[in-house]
């Protein structure tokens, strides 16, 4: 199992949950600047969540894992719906939380996850699909999600086309012609007096997608798009 040397996300989500004083999660990256996460986010309503991941929600059929669950609260609204959800984080804090909130969750990374199961829909949300990495893992993440499935499966995920980070004021783009990919980023995640350690994480444009998962046999459908967000949807 993938060990992370500290856990700012799981320190997060477990101070909030017993205390309920908010702090925010700080996100440095290499390409831009820091970033601030509301531990609030994670703990959002279903009145809360944007219509794109209500959507998400709504597509979700059968047996559910959900990757990357951290305080649970997509995993609680499938519960509520019916679905048998099994959760995977690679914050120990996050998954302590959700097993202590009912939820079938176990700590590990999704490269390394062997479930003993297969599931009707993986469900990546919050950019899930980030997993991979970079774009030249992707069709490796892929294939993996493929493997957790049934037949007539689907994976359930949002991403964002972040082209827009490098344009110019006169609408031009910039980009270093020396790296793979323009949605290949590293963040590093800081609360408080923890800081974890940097990790790769994709944003893949969707015509990227499209390629990459037809390619392996996947219907693919854009669902819903809102400026360079959007959710789609990969079926066996």
């Amino acid at each position: 199992m993938t060990k992370i040397s500290a856990d700012p996300i799981g320190d997060a989500i477990l101070d909030y949950a017993s205390n309920k004083k908010p702090f925010d999660i700080i996100v440095s990256s290499d390409l831009c600047d820091d970033d601030i996460i509301p531990i609030e986010v994670l703990f959002r309503s279903y009145k809360e969540m944007p219509d794109l991941e209500k959507r998400a929600l709504s597509l979700c059929k059968g047996s559910v894992l959900d990757v990357g669950a951290g305080a649970g609260i997509h995993c609680h609204e499938l519960i509520k719906k019916g679905h048998l959800v099994a959760a995977i984080d690679i914050s120990k804090g996050a998954v302590t939380y959700l097993k202590e909130s009912g939820i079938n969750a176990i700590n590990s990374s999704f490269e390394e996850y062997e479930p003993k199961q297969k599931f009707d829909t993986v469900l990546m949300l919050m950019n899930g699909i980030g997993v991979a990495g970079r774009l030249g893992n992707l069709e490796k993440t892929l294939t993996k999600a493929k493997k957790m499935l049934n037949p007539k499966g689907q994976i359930i995920f949002d991403s964002s086309d972040v082209k827009f980070l490098y344009e110019d004021e006169d609408g031009s783009i910039w980009m270093d012609l020396n790296t793979e990919y323009y949605g290949n980023f590293k963040f590093q995640m800081h609360y408080k007096k923890t800081t974890g350690d940097w990790f790769e994480w994709l944003y893949v444009d969707y015509d990227s997608m499209h390629e990459i998962a037809s390619k392996l046999g996947f219907k693919c459908t854009r669902v819903l798009e809102q400026d360079n967000h959007y959710l789609a949807q990969l079926s066996l």
